[in-house]
């Protein structure tokens, strides 16, 4: 084994240590994505995706080939969106509380194509997000 320090990028995370906690963004992989994709120059987004708005299939419609619709309609949305995540990322800070808190969440049949639920946890554990 060999000590390699302190931990400063990791699968294409970057950590970066303070007196406060450890702070995790991926600042640098979304700079090298939107560089790659040629939106480096883009109006960023506040949102991932427009409120309210149902992906599902439109049952009166012909078929659509999902992979084209996933790829150039959505992904445009979601790199205007990640224009603005190099400021942000999770800061674990330090502190002497242990205290773990859960909670949950569930849409019942929520899924307006198949009526399928979904469900879901976070776990926090001294504040800090460690499970979702």
């Amino acid at each position: 084994m060999k000590n390699l320090g302190a931990l400063k990028y990791f699968l294409r995370i970057e950590v970066a240590w303070s007196k406060t906690g450890i702070f995790l963004s991926q600042r640098k992989y979304v700079m090298d994505l939107l560089t790659e994709t040629g939106m480096l120059g883009c109006k960023p987004a506040n949102t991932s995706i427009e409120m309210n708005h149902k992906l599902c299939e439109d049952m009166d419609r012909v078929p659509t080939n999902k992979e084209q619709y996933q790829l150039l309609l959505e992904v445009d949305i979601i790199l205007r969106y990640l224009k603005l995540a190099p400021r942000k990322g999770l800061m674990f800070s330090k502190n002497g509380n242990l205290e773990v808190v859960g909670y949950t969440y569930a849409n019942w049949a929520g899924c307006i194509t198949d009526r399928c639920s979904t469900s879901g946890y976070l776990i926090f554990v001294g504040g800090n997000l460690v499970t979702l």
